[in-house]
């Protein structure tokens, strides 16, 4: 990229007047002077932070080169910049070799996505076609922005810890729920989290006492099939960020203090607040895919590589796997965790394809997932709800075995029969009823004395089932109201 000489200037007097920084936290921390930027990368050899003055510019205003003799704490790359705002938008350049057979993917013409951005802009030309060819993309790039997240008033709210034995959850998605005229929200608010404050009164007739919202983390709306939109959300970008088209406002800060209402609102009138969060993959796909974070920042640890290196393990089903056990990944995960229990104040988390992060770097499943036990453990994370989708794409199949003694469990099989029943399928009577029972036969009961053996490969099943002694009844009783279909990307 080629600067003018005022921009070269500019660098220059940023260059001069930048301090050291510090590794920890990760992300983007504000405080009276400026911010203070670290972000994770083993194998890069350079680095760069890009300032930018507005989303869609194609020029950042000031490139900030990151020097790995004073601003590199092992592997960790920071720096302080005097100065910086709430709604700095930002991203990073990052070089390295781009070498497959080695599980390298560095692209420094690329903008990348801070990890642990807690905010994240869209441009109105966005594409990610530009992030998977080669070429500076940086005006049609998604952007991180600087986040104070201590701005904002709670006015005493906190989690209100429910007992499981008294939830009942209505799975909802966030656009779905007020989108249409029907819902009776205004038309600037649907679809939106500030639709589903309009829409509490309607929740309390229910008799809900949690709501789940399909992903609410940011996502990338062109993962999908040529002339088709991610609906669903299955495809995140970020784990820290709330999705930009969520908020009714157009300001970057709008989503996160929006979402913040919405939890409010929903905790005064005694609804809980659990996510469906996704772990176990991200939107940049498989070797094919675009590169908008993890891939360009250090693509061997952030995802699960196939044993030529060169392509990913896909035990989601999307092209790729996140590396879920890797120490770094672990601490983002917990991170982000402890980051919407903290700050956003959600009560609890629903895990799609949790099965997944019992595996390890090389893919085999573990009898004890540091992750998993990492997320268990965790004293901030003490009394939040955490249920797993026990199943991943390939025949990870842990519903009634899943690790760990808080974790509940989606049980599709009873899912799928209930729903069955009440569409008068043919042979549904006897499976509901079992179901409903929790008839031996067909109910998939946790045993904590004795675990299935772990699969040997993907796509290997489970014997058949066998009974054994039913403990006590530990599910989560829900209250279906919508039905995904298969997921895009």
């Amino acid at each position: 990229m080629v600067l003018s000489e005022r921009e070269l200037e500019r660098t220059s007097e940023l260059a001069q007047e930048n301090k050291e920084g510090r590794s920890s936290p990760l992300g983007a921390t504000l405080s009276r002077e400026g911010a203070n930027f670290s972000v994770y990368s083993k194998h890069a050899t350079g680095m760069e932070l890009l300032l930018f003055d507005n989303v869609d510019d194609a020029r950042p205003a000031s490139v900030i080169r990151i020097d790995p003799s004073t601003n590199r704490t092992y592997h960790y790359w920071h720096v302080f910049v005097p100065g910086v705002k709430a709604g700095q938008i930002y991203g990073y350049r990052v070089e390295g070799p781009f070498d497959p057979a080695n599980g390298m993917r560095f692209d420094p013409a690329k903008i990348l996505i801070d990890p642990y951005a807690r905010g994240t802009v869209v441009p109105k030309n966005y594409s990610r076609e530009d992030a998977r060819r080669e070429g500076d993309n940086a005006a049609t790039a998604m952007k991180s922005f600087v986040v104070d997240s201590r701005a904002y008033d709670w006015e005493g709210d906190a989690p209100l810890h429910r007992p499981s034995f008294r939830t009942i959850v209505y799975e909802m998605h966030v656009r779905g729920f007020t989108r249409h005229p029907s819902s009776g929200v205004a038309e600037e608010k649907r679809g939106t989290f500030a639709g589903v404050i309009e829409k509490i009164p309607y929740l309390r007739e229910l008799g809900v006492t949690a709501v789940e919202l399909m992903p609410v983390f940011q996502f990338d709306a062109q993962d999908s099939p040529p002339g088709k939109v991610n609906y669903w959300g299955y495809a995140p970008v970020s784990f820290f960020a709330p999705h930009q088209a969520y908020s009714s406002r157009q300001d970057p800060l709008g989503p996160l203090d929006e979402f913040r209402d919405m939890v409010k609102e929903l905790h005064r009138a005694g609804i809980e607040v659990i996510l469906d969060v996704v772990f176990n993959h991200t939107t940049e796909g498989d070797q094919n895919g675009p590169t908008l974070s993890f891939r360009g920042l250090d693509n061997s640890t952030y995802y699960i590589l196939d044993k030529g290196l060169a392509r990913y393990a896909n035990y989601s089903g999307t092209g790729n796997t996140l590396n879920s056990n890797h120490p770094i990944v672990r601490r983002m995960i917990v991170d982000s965790l402890r980051y919407w229990v903290e700050e956003m104040h959600v009560d609890g988390f629903r895990f799609d394809l949790a099965a997944i992060l019992e595996r390890d770097e090389s893919g085999q499943p573990m009898p004890n997932p540091p992750v998993l036990w990492d997320i268990e453990s965790d004293p901030l994370l003490a009394g939040t709800k955490l249920i797993a989708e026990a199943w991943d794409a390939t025949g990870l199949y842990e519903v009634g075995n899943f690790i760990g003694d808080s974790w509940k469990e989606w049980n599709g099989r009873f899912r799928d029969d209930v729903r069955s029943f009440f569409r008068g399928e043919a042979g549904s009577v006897g499976r509901a009823a079992d179901r409903l029972l929790g008839a031996r036969r067909s109910a998939s009961v946790r045993n904590r004395t004795q675990r299935a053996t772990p699969l040997a490969r993907p796509g290997a099943r489970r014997p058949p089932y066998e009974p054994q002694p039913a403990p006590p009844r530990r599910e989560l009783r829900v209250a279906w109201r919508e039905t995904r279909p298969a997921r895009l990307g």
